[in-house]
This record gives structure tokens, sequence and C-alpha cells, in this order.
């Protein structure tokens, strides 16, 4: 499974992009459980000023999503890629 985030706005407007694929690595189930429940809708996605928006790409489905309405699985695959991936 491939799984890409790219984060873009924020106050500097310093975009950000991380792309792992799970094939081999031991914690592949957990990381397709994470990747599927953050593809789920989530709440309204209202436009905040200078916040982050995200999205989400999980073998080419993609889904939009903004601080602060992230769903708690959409929170946490976004700081494990992003920090793991930047």
């Amino acid at each position: 499974m491939r799984i890409e985030v790219v984060r873009s706005g924020g106050f500097s407007g310093i975009p950000a992009h991380a792309a792992l694929d799970t094939a081999g690595r031991p914690d592949a189930g957990h990381l397709h459980a994470l990747a599927e429940a953050a593809l789920a809708p989530g709440p309204p996605q209202a436009p905040t000023p200078d916040g982050y928006s995200y999205d989400i790409t999980v073998d080419a489905r993609t889904v939009h999503c903004a601080d602060p309405q992230l769903t708690h699985p959409q929170r946490e695959l976004i700081r494990l890629l992003l920090d793991e991936g930047a």
C-alpha cells in the first residue's frame, strides 16, 4: 500500500510532502488500518485562516482535510508520515 500526505497552507505557506510504501514493514497492518480509517469522511471542513490543509492519498484514493477538524486517524497518519518521511 502506498500512502502519501501533502500539507499546504499555514502561516508560512511552506508545503510538506511525504510518502511511504508499507510493503515489508513490520507495522504494515497498523498502517493499513490507520490509512483506511483516515479515508473515512470526517466532520465538515470549514476553512481556517492560516491553518494547514492536507491531502491524504492511499492507493489513488484521496481525502482532503484540514486543521483543526482532523479525525484522530488522520492526525496520527499525518504525524507518522511527516515526522518519518519529511
